[in-house]
């Protein structure tokens, strides 16, 4: 657990702990993240120390941390949404009610879903070059505090008018695509921040990647875009969208990137690949459904005996 991101740890604590408890599981071990390791260190002990099961609760730095070290192993992940734009719980259909994500693990939900591998770091949701990184440079830790996802509106506004890129983009090796985009995003899944879906057919467990390439010019065109968006149109107007197992992005500039909603080092270039079936995950029942956060709602209610729990534990 991040104890920066988690805002009462003796609730996480006795949510937790008295939760399994109602299922007759052990007490588990904690570990709390530091400023040099965000959570990979800490589960990767985890994994050596015999644990079968891995909660993580922070924020997207802290589970994409968590992703890494877990990915390739049988150890099953149970995401306890923490922070702010926590974007894996997004598509889990997680609140920040830490009860429900115990009630996922409870249930016994699991799914083996794709990750993406960018250099030495893995994620499960997406990666992204340009305006969506931009977005997440844009928008202070305050403002996400106070008034949650739609923070990330004010940071976008920042940079709606800039200039797009000038990319090549290489999907499987196939001949290269030169575009100007303002942003290449390529995602495992489809939600982003605020449970917007762009990217409607991805399926997490498909051994590719979806790739959205969108290029407006004005705030004309960003205006159709995102209506279509919301709307789940069939058609975007302005962008793009392909699949890959295989995709290397390069500019002539260095760009701002994102990797599941945590800024990474600006760079010329993003080579990323698919590790299919990597990951483990706690998933809502039915846990067949490319849509992982099918029914989450069901596992919400079924979680009021571990809220009753935790809160006569505090008694």
């Amino acid at each position: 657990m991040n104890p920066v991101k988690v805002p009462d740890l003796d609730l996480l604590r006795r949510t937790i702990v008295e939760g399994l408890a109602t299922k007759g599981w052990p007490e588990p071990m904690w570990l709390e993240t530091t400023p040099e390791d965000a959570g990979r260190g800490q589960a990767t002990k985890a994994v050596e120390d015999g644990a079968e099961l891995v909660f993580v609760s922070g924020g997207d730095g802290t589970v994409m941390a968590v992703v890494t070290a877990l990915a390739g192993t049988d150890v099953a992940l149970a995401v306890l949404p923490a922070g702010t734009g926590n974007l894996l719980a997004t598509n889990l259909g997680l609140s920040t009610d830490a009860a429900t994500g115990v009630q996922v693990a409870l249930d016994g939900g699991r799914r083996r879903i794709d990750v993406g591998v960018v250099e030495d770091q893995c994620f499960a949701v997406m990666a992204g070059m340009g305006f969506d990184a931009q977005m997440l440079e844009g928008t202070s830790e305050t403002a996400k505090k106070h008034i949650g996802w739609v923070a990330y509106v004010g940071g976008a506004l920042k940079y709606i008018r800039d200039k797009p890129m000038n990319l090549i983009i290489s999907l499987d090796g196939k001949p290269a695509l030169h575009r100007r985009p303002r942003t290449v995003i390529v995602g495992n899944v489809g939600r982003l921040q605020g449970g917007v879906r762009l990217l409607t057919e991805a399926d997490p467990a498909d051994g590719k990647l979806d790739i959205a390439i969108l290029s407006p010019r004005n705030l004309a065109h960003w205006a159709a875009l995102g209506w279509a968006v919301v709307r789940r149109s069939e058609r975007v107007p302005r962008m793009e969208t392909y699949t890959a197992a295989s995709i290397e992005i390069r500019s002539a500039k260095p760009q701002p990137r994102q990797l599941d909603g945590d800024l990474i080092e600006a760079g010329k270039s993003m080579s990323i690949s698919v590790r299919p079936g990597a990951l483990l995950l706690c998933v809502p029942q039915p846990d067949s459904d490319p849509d992982l956060a099918y029914d989450a709602s069901a596992a919400e209610r079924a979680a009021e005996e571990v809220r009753a729990a935790a809160e006569k534990a505090a008694e």
